[in-house]
């Protein structure tokens, strides 16, 4: 059984020799019961092959009643169809769903193949999804779509973009489509038929609607599914473009958001935040809250990377204080949940600010409502920015539960940048516990993956955890050639959110080499200091102070070390159990 699953009209044609006639091969079977059968209810059981997927009622009328809807005579044939084991109904759900057997979709479809009209079936089948996608999508947003209608979704695009398909109706089904397959992060489907569909756009109609929302939705599967890539970046611009000229501005902040992540990823923060300031410019044209929460975000989120932390909370604060209508509201503008990106980011800027136990109570709570949603890129994306979160407090264990938990739900919904994070944080992990050996090596293979993707922004960070790990395998030279070549790509960038860390992590290589210069780590130490405090990352000045004091103390500067650490001490009121806080006060007591 197992070997012909696959070929189900193989399965209708074998038997044993010794049954009835009737029993010896399912085809047989299914003739005798098909014989019994008036001839409406066979013509109804044909008509219901088109389904590739469980329907309702509704869909049923619409696709198999010429076009009149749902009529008397056809719930009732399709009750008689079930009573007659020829239909099964799922009662399980508010709205029943119908479904034939495989076996008996073969042998039915099989029928319909025989006569005339099953052209037309598919095009009235094809023609209903689009409406319903659309009609859902006005009513009841777009994650009310499940995975049944997505079925005959599918089954509707491949016959539409067939060689005797209606590819017109497969453009519209597309566009209507795009969000249900973004709702629902996958990405891979959705690139998939929106590229299919702008293949074969007509010339008249380029530059219209349709366009506009292919190219949006084809850019934003492939940023979030394959990354910051050029194809990804030109289906955005494009989308824009033309919905610049329509004057279309929820289109316009649809797609500025995640022009803005793009760049932001890219390591462009001076692009990234003009994106942002035309995205906040547009919101407050229209009145939809969503759409200024997302600016917002977007504003935020450039802010905090390029190392504006009072401006970045601001911006995150505004986003966070507005709930969605419906918790799938935000995913309809960019492809995930702005306000689930938005706190998790706010989490952050608070434990750069030194609020780490708020930090993290804040981090775990946008995580649960992230999970709630069921939409894996943003549960992605939130995870991401928690395990951040967490390794700057020095919840190791978090930081590798929740690393865990991002790559396996990325590897299962094909999010291949989210998965290269996940590897990059199981190395900046091993490099943390001592393994220096094992998370350079991890590093350096994630880093390779990165790249290609264009992800400057998490390119940094772990370029700085293998820096401090090929120094500790004794690759001084490597370690300190990579931290100057991010310090130098990050002036020429803006992405000034990491230097503190990275002039720290300089300043440490220096002095993990056989013959330190510590005056020149002293300097780099007090750069990263300088720069921290101007941006009022309290937890980078703590990290920093407490490498600087420990190179004060191995020279006996009892005072330097008192006078650094005391004053930033007392600027704390929580987290007194992280590493670094512990760290500091080890110092202040071996120093008297």
């Amino acid at each position: 059984m197992l070997s012909r699953l696959d070929d189900r009209f193989a399965l209708l044609i074998s038997g044993r020799r010794t049954a009835l006639p009737k029993h010896r091969t399912l085809r047989a079977t299914l003739d005798w019961s098909y014989d019994l059968l008036s001839v409406p209810e066979r013509l109804l059981l044909q008509r219901l092959a088109i389904f590739a997927a469980p329907f309702s009622l509704e869909a049923a009328g619409a696709v198999t009643g010429n076009g009149g809807g749902l009529t008397a005579e056809i719930a009732d044939g399709i009750e008689n169809l079930v009573g007659k084991s020829m239909v099964t109904a799922d009662l399980s759900g508010v709205i029943v769903h119908y479904r034939l057997l495989e076996t008996t979709k073969a042998f039915a479809l099989e029928r319909l193949m025989e006569g005339e009209g099953s052209r037309q079936l598919a095009q009235r089948h094809a023609e209903y999804y689009q409406r319903f996608l659309e009609r859902i999508e006005d009513e009841q947003g777009i994650g009310s779509a499940n995975l049944s209608d997505l079925g005959n979704v599918r089954a509707a695009l491949e016959w539409c973009f067939a060689p005797y398909g209606d590819s017109a109706i497969g453009v519209r089904l597309a566009v209507a489509a795009a969000p249900a397959f973004l709702a629902m992060s996958l990405m891979t489907e959705c690139q998939r038929w929106c590229e299919q569909a702008l293949l074969t756009l007509e010339d008249t109609t380029r530059g219209g609607r349709e366009e506009m929302q292919l190219q949006a939705a084809l850019g934003i599967s492939l940023l979030f599914g394959r990354g910051a890539n050029e194809a990804a970046r030109v289906a955005m611009s494009r989308g824009l473009a033309i919905a610049e000229a329509q004057e279309d501005a929820r289109t316009q902040i649809r797609l500025l958001g995640p022009l803005s992540i793009f760049y932001v990823r890219l390591g462009d923060f001076n692009t990234a935040m003009r994106y942002s300031k035309r995205a906040s410019a547009i919101s407050k044209i229209i009145t939809d809250p969503d759409a200024i929460a997302f600016a917002h975000c977007c504003v935020g989120f450039s802010l905090l990377h390029s190392g504006d932390l009072s401006g970045a909370r601001v911006e995150l604060e505004a986003t966070t204080e507005n709930q969605p209508r419906s918790q799938r509201d935000s995913i309809r503008y960019s492809g995930f949940d702005h306000y689930s990106l938005a706190g998790v980011h706010l989490a952050r800027t608070l434990s750069l600010q030194g609020y780490q136990t708020r930090a993290a109570e804040y981090a775990r709570q946008v995580i649960r409502h992230a999970a709630s949603l069921n939409h894996p890129v943003s549960l992605s994306i939130t995870l991401h920015w928690a395990i951040s979160v967490f390794l700057l407090a020095g919840d190791l264990a978090s930081a590798e539960e929740h690393t865990d938990w991002l790559i396996s739900r990325a590897e299962s919904h094909s999010l291949v940048p989210y998965t290269a994070i996940g590897h990059g944080f199981k190395g900046e992990l091993a490099v943390r516990r001592g393994d220096a050996a094992t998370g350079v090596e991890i590093l350096q293979r994630c880093l390779v993956d990165l790249q290609a993707m264009h992800h400057e922004l998490v390119i940094t960070p772990f370029s700085i955890s293998l820096a401090l790990g090929l120094a500790a395998i004794g690759q001084f030279a490597e370690g300190g050639a990579l931290i100057d070549e991010r310090i130098r790509l990050v002036a020429i960038n803006g992405n000034f959110g990491y230097l503190p860390e990275l002039l720290r992590a300089k300043g440490g290589v220096i002095l993990a080499t056989p013959n330190p210069d510590g005056d020149a780590a002293e300097k780099c130490f007090m750069q990263s200091l300088e720069l921290s405090r101007r941006q009022g990352a309290l937890a980078w000045e703590l990290r920093t102070a407490v490498d600087l004091a420990a190179l004060f103390a191995s020279r006996g500067q009892v005072d330097s070390v008192r006078t650094l650490l005391r004053p930033l001490l007392n600027q704390f009121v929580e987290g007194f159990d992280t590493p670094d806080l512990k760290a500091a006060e080890r110092l202040l007591v071996a120093g008297g």
